[in-house]
């Protein structure tokens, strides 16, 4: 049986973390849309997938910083 590395480790946070893909892919200019998006290229999906991530340990460092 394979699992998917690609489910939400809270699942709650589902809804937010696709609407924060959604407003860094705009950051950026990467045209992602609702459904089927295979006509992106590599470069541009994985753009969006680390500057999510930087953008995530960002607001994770300020927090334990206490700012």
């Amino acid at each position: 049986m394979t699992s998917s590395s690609n489910k939400a480790a809270v699942p709650e946070a589902k809804g937010a973390l696709n609407k924060f893909k959604y407003e860094v892919a705009s950051e950026l200019g990467v045209p992602l849309s609702d459904g089927y998006n295979g006509d992106l290229t590599s470069k541009q999906n994985g753009s969006v997938g680390g500057y999510m991530v930087k953008k995530m340990i960002e607001q994770q460092e300020k927090q334990m910083a206490g700012k």
